[in-house]
């Protein structure tokens, strides 16, 4: 039961590693700053890699461990398991919801470019509507 607790408890660590890592891009997307964006993808796949790592070895652990000691479960040691699994629902609930923020502060930026390259067609084709056609082609002919 211990390495079950050990690794619930290896979980919860990375779960908070990736909340804060969240936190501190949310500030820098919801201020319009993607500078970071690859790094910060690129460091959550490793840390959801670890979980995963870790989710593995908690089967493992978990087939490997007999009903009669499952039952056999100091009321410590459930209380410990119990309050770990409450810990990472939390820490799931939390990044869901980030996760969400994250989605709209890259849903608006995106928004502002199409509308920045609408108004940049828009005034390209305003301008062309100024050009000389004799001038350019006298242009072309030099050349």
């Amino acid at each position: 039961m211990l390495r079950i607790i050990t690794l619930l408890n290896q979980k919860n660590h990375y779960l908070e590693k990736f909340y804060s890592m969240n936190e501190v891009e949310i500030l820098n997307f919801s201020q319009g700053i993607f500078d970071n964006l690859e790094t910060f993808y690129k460091n959550r796949e490793s840390i959801l890699e670890m979980i995963k790592y870790l989710d593995s070895e908690l089967d493992l652990v978990q087939r490997n461990t007999a009903d009669a000691e499952a039952q056999a479960m100091k009321a410590e040691d459930r209380r410990q398991m119990q309050s770990a699994m409450a810990i990472k629902d939390e820490y799931v609930n939390r990044i869901l919801s980030q996760d969400l923020e994250i989605l709209s502060c890259i849903e608006n930026a995106k928004t502002m470019i199409i509308r920045e390259l609408q108004e940049v067609r828009k005034n390209k084709k305003a301008m062309g509507g100024y050009k000389s056609k004799t001038f350019n082609r006298r242009l072309d002919e030099e050349v």
